[in-house]
């Protein structure tokens, strides 16, 4: 029987280093919390990815958090939670597992109709999940989609620090879309959450730039509220980064960069 407690880690993952924008929120919002974090940077992207090959992996992660004995799992990951959140409900059924989706709901959250940009991986955009989402906000609001595959590569192969690069990658993406007309930007993708530095430089000063983080962490902490799991302590919790490519140093370099960032 797996035993957990309120000393139990957080167990949180994505399919490389996105995720760490999530980490950092919740540690933001529960200090007191253990991490484990596991990036499955030898697999990245997951946007790229068949649903069976992201299925896969992502019970080879949860496997391993249930060998540490984690009291919740994030998927902090929007194509994974599209691709695979039901199944991994199912499987380990005496858990909380946290899923993530593009944080169209806030954005619509409006009474006036709204022009709203998702920015997001091919798989998240082309998944029933969204387009659920996206068919309960559309009927009041215009929302477009736009997939930016080279954003995770950026991060992924540690170029975010490379200004010019960025700049115009996000300028090609922005590209097709009249920024004057547009009132919020969804980042769809844990990744993106490193770019909103860039974006507010580029995009005009009346866009919102939204992402699922915050409601993710607060959802963390309602359910090991309910649960009574939530660590009461003023000491300040650890965090440990795990990764599928354990033996690479840039890997790890990038991790804590991250991290501090």
């Amino acid at each position: 029987m797996r035993y957990v407690n309120v000393n139990s880690p957080i167990g949180i993952f994505d399919s490389g280093m996105g995720g760490i924008s999530v980490l950092k929120q919740i540690h933001a919002l529960m200090p007191q919390e253990n991490l484990l974090y596991f990036g499955d940077s030898a697999y990245a992207p997951y946007g790229e990815k068949s649903r069976a090959e992201i299925t896969e992996r992502c019970y080879s992660i949860c496997e391993f958090f249930m060998r540490k004995k984690v009291k919740a799992i994030v998927i902090a990951c929007n194509t994974a939670t599209s691709a695979c959140v039901n199944e991994l409900r199912k499987r380990y059924l005496n858990i909380p597992i946290i899923g993530m989706e593009p944080a169209l709901k806030v954005a619509a959250d409006n009474e006036q109709q709204q022009h709203i940009l998702v920015l997001a991986t091919y798989f998240t955009l082309k998944e029933k999940k969204f387009a659920d989402l996206m068919a309960r906000c559309e009927k009041e609001h215009i929302i477009y989609k736009q997939p930016c595959p080279a954003l995770v590569h950026i991060v992924e192969e540690h170029k975010l620090q490379d200004e010019e690069l960025v700049k115009q990658t996000l300028r090609n993406y922005l590209a097709p879309y009249n920024l004057e007309e547009i009132n919020s930007i969804v980042l769809g993708c844990t990744h993106f959450v490193f770019y909103r530095k860039y974006l507010t430089e580029l995009l005009p000063k009346h866009i919102a730039i939204i992402d699922g983080n915050t409601g993710t962490a607060k959802q963390v902490k309602h359910l090991l509220e309910e649960r009574d799991l939530l660590k009461q302590t003023k000491d300040i919790g650890a965090i440990e980064i795990y990764n599928s490519l354990e033996d690479d140093k840039d890997i790890q370099d990038l991790a804590q960069e991250l991290l501090k960032g």
